[in-house]
This record gives structure tokens, sequence and C-alpha cells, in this order.
């Protein structure tokens, strides 16, 4: 293969991506994938079928053309509509208006439109070509079809885009030891929905625009819109221990008694619920951390390969889009440099970020499940938003630097721990954020912390 040949393992939404990009730059790149191709076999699932796309994602989409198309498939979310125990519901925005939302879209559409674009812009894609081992001293793969058959292929340059249980990375560490850990959340998921409902003119059984959360503090249900109508819905519980749990929740009727109890006004939505709660398994949540990226100028990683997150910021798509993006950033910028040369920056640019963001997703489940429901967290909330308006060049809400803007992940976990450790501190001895004199706070803020890089 001559210099410029780049193999990529994963036609998944990152592998998509970054063979697009990479192929805008001049890149011939090769993408072999283990599923069939979900254009003509049909979406496989297998993984949440619904993905929240934010402006870091976006950013990354409208490189290659795509981010119109996308948001034509999409739903707009403008923020959390909180459900409490008692059936009640209120919004709790994500930004200050319409400008500042998230999209909830769907995994198998997002990828149809990210093939057909990788493929227009020439790359080379081959289906059902699972790796079945990689010769990185040579540079050669060897790859199986369904039918049991091997190929092997020269690949000297190879980028793993194949998810967190990457066969790239196994053999990568095979090679050389990465410094692989996994952490596992100790809980897991269940997918359910919400079908649409019969009347075609208002098919959405529950506000269309915003993504449902009912918290319970140690567990939670979520619900995000589809375009026909639906909800999927996510319930997300401890694996093991006490009542309730995945354990002690045994089957259909156990849960459904769980659910008539904990969110009854969710389980009169869900007509199938039986059903989908015996067909659907319990998936697994967990954080990936590795040491090393790459080997030498030989394989890279990148997107959950490389640093697979729990779902509760959003973000696993969005920060996998980022890689994309930041990789051919770099090609660009370094045209005369060696591949190793370039995998090194990469890794240097994006793995404090995947830390950090892999740490706020997690802090995000614990908001999710019982901080939107508590008073001192909503006033914490509220006195935050009111300093945003009063000094957007000095304060801005840590959700909001993650999600609608291209700040470094590292930047917004650091720069929102200085926030909260300041509110915490003009809060105290208060318990109405309208007892708090605001200008004074803004002059403290201001003197206290330097001014946003925005």
């Amino acid at each position: 293969m001559p210099r410029n040949d780049i193999a990529v393992v994963g036609a998944g939404l990152v592998g998509a991506l970054v063979a697009t990009l990479l192929t805008q730059r001049g890149f011939r790149v090769t993408v072999y994938e283990k599923r069939p191709d979900p254009r003509k076999a049909g979406f496989l699932g297998g993984r949440s079928i619904n993905l929240a796309l934010a402006e870091r994602g976006l950013h990354a989409l409208r490189a290659t053309g795509l981010a119109d198309q996308v948001l034509a498939q999409a739903v707009m979310m403008r923020g959390r509509m909180v459900h409490d125990p008692a059936g009640h519901s209120g919004l709790q925005r994500y930004g200050v208006d319409d400008s500042e939302v998230i999209w909830s879209v769907s995994r198998g559409g997002l990828n149809t439109l990210m093939l057909d674009a990788a493929e227009a812009a020439g790359a080379t894609i081959h289906f059902d070509q699972g790796l079945a081992s990689a010769d990185l001293e040579h540079g050669t793969l060897t790859l199986r079809a369904a039918d049991g058959s091997e190929r092997t292929v020269d690949a000297p340059v190879v980028i793993g885009a194949d998810g967190a249980g990457s066969a790239l990375r196994a053999e990568m560490h095979r090679h050389a030891p990465l410094g692989e850990r996994v952490e596992e959340l100790g809980h897991g998921y269940k997918e359910l929905e919400i079908p649409p409902g019969k009347d075609p003119s208002a098919p959405f059984a529950i506000e269309r625009n915003a993504l449902h959360i009912w918290p319970r503090g140690h567990y939670m249900c979520i619900a995000l819109p589809n375009r026909e109508g639906s909800f999927t819905v996510t319930l997300f519980l401890p694996n093991d221990g006490e009542h309730p749990s995945f354990r002690t929740i045994a089957g259909a009727g156990a849960a459904e008694a769980f659910f008539r109890t904990e969110f009854p006004d969710a389980l009169d939505l869900m007509p199938d619920f039986a059903k989908d709660w015996a067909e659907h398994p319990v998936g697994s949540l967990a954080t990936l951390y590795l040491d090393r990226w790459h080997i030498g100028g030989r394989a890279l990683l990148i997107g959950d390969a490389a640093h697979a997150i729990v779902p509760f910021h959003g973000q696993g798509m969005n920060c996998g889009f980022e890689d994309a993006a930041e990789l051919a950033r770099l090609f660009e910028q370094m045209p005369d440099a060696d591949m190793g040369t370039v995998f090194a920056a990469f890794e240097a640019s994006r793995k404090p970020n995947a830390d950090a963001i892999a740490r706020m997703a997690l802090e995000n489940y614990v908001e999710m499940r019982d901080k939107v429901a508590d008073p001192h967290f909503l006033r914490m909330r509220e006195l935050g938003g009111l300093l945003a308006q009063r000094s957007p060049t000095h304060y801005l809400p840590r959700y909001r630097m993650v999600t609608f803007t291209h700040l470094p992940y590292a930047y917004a976990l650091e720069r929102g721990q200085a926030q909260d450790t300041l509110v915490e501190q003009l809060l105290r001895g208060h318990d109405d954020v309208a007892t708090i004199d605001l200008d004074a706070a803004v002059r403290t803020l201001e003197a206290t912390l330097p001014p946003l890089p925005l």
C-alpha cells in the first residue's frame, strides 16, 4: 500500500466519519466492517437506538456537509422534563433558548447517511469482514467473512474505530500492552418503548421536545423522542443488591409491579411493557481507560475503541466525532510529519479530554437520577443561571460548556469545579436565592475567576 493509504476497522458512526474526513484530505481509505451493510440488511441493534447529538458532533458533521440532513431526521430536545413520584413534571432547560438544544437521532438512520457520505467522498467499505487478527509488525490484517473464510490484506497504517469491544484494540494489546482497565458501573440498563399515539396529527404521548427523566435516587428512567412519535425508554438500575435491582426483579410481572409503584405515569403509556421487558436484554455500563492509544505510526484507536464512557452526558458519539475532526485537523496541520508523530500528537491532545468527559459522564448519572430533584442543587442551578446572565464573560454552567461550546472537556471539568466552589460559597447561609445580593456576587465572581476563553 502507498504511504497515504489508511485502513479503518469499523464502519459505525466514528469509522464512517473518519473515513470521510481523511478521504477529503487526500488519503485512500479502506474500511472493514464485520456486520452486513445496514443499508441492505437493515440496522442490527445491540446498542442504544437513540443518540444525543450536540454542538461538538454537529461541528464535525458540518465538515462533511451532513449536518442539515442529520437535523432533518432529528427531534429537538430543549431540556430535561423531570417527572416526580406524584406524576407532576417540569422542564429544566439545557440552555438559554432554542439556540442551545440537543437532538435525539436514530443510530441506524445516522449511520446510513454517514456510510453514503464516506463512499461519496471516495472511501471503500467492505462489509461482512470482521477482524480475525492483525500483524502489526508486517502491516497486515486477517479478515474473516460471515461464512468463516479468511483473507489477509496489507494495512501498514490502521485506525481502530470498532467500538468498546474493539478487536483491533485486543490485537494491539497482544502486540504491546496498552495499560487497559475497565471500571464497571455496577448498574445496567434495559430499553422499553412508548409507542406513538393513534392520532397521526398528535402522535407524541408526552412532550416531544424534551428528554424525559423519572429520577428516583439510586435509579431512574429516561425517554428520548423519535421522529414518528414513539419514545425510547431506558431504565437504569443497579445490577445487584437490595430491591430494586435487576437481580431482585425476576420477570415481567415483577417489573410491572415495580413500575406501577415507581413510574406509574410512564407504565400507563407502554402497552407492550411485558413483551419489551422479556425480549430486551440487560445492557452493561462501564468506562474504558487506556494508557496508550497508538503503537508507533502503525495503529491508532479512536472513539469508543479508545475511551468508551457511560451514556449519562450524551457525549459518547460527540466525543468520538470530535476525535475524528481532531485527527483530520492534525494531518492537515502536520503535512510532513510521519504517522507516529501525528498519532502521538492526537493522543496528547485528546486523552486528557477523554478522561475528563468520562468523569463528567459518571457525575451526570448522579445528577440525573438524584440531584435534579434536590432543592440545594436547584438553588445552585438557579444562582448559576443568574450569574451567567449577569456576567456571561465569567460564568457558563458546566453542562453548557460541554454541550454547546468547543471548549476542551478538560477545561470544562476544571472550570466547572471552580464555579461550583464559588456558588457554594455564595449560597452559604441562604435558603433562597432571592436573598443574595447579585451585584456583590458578580463582583466576587469576576474578582475570583478569570474570563472564559470564549
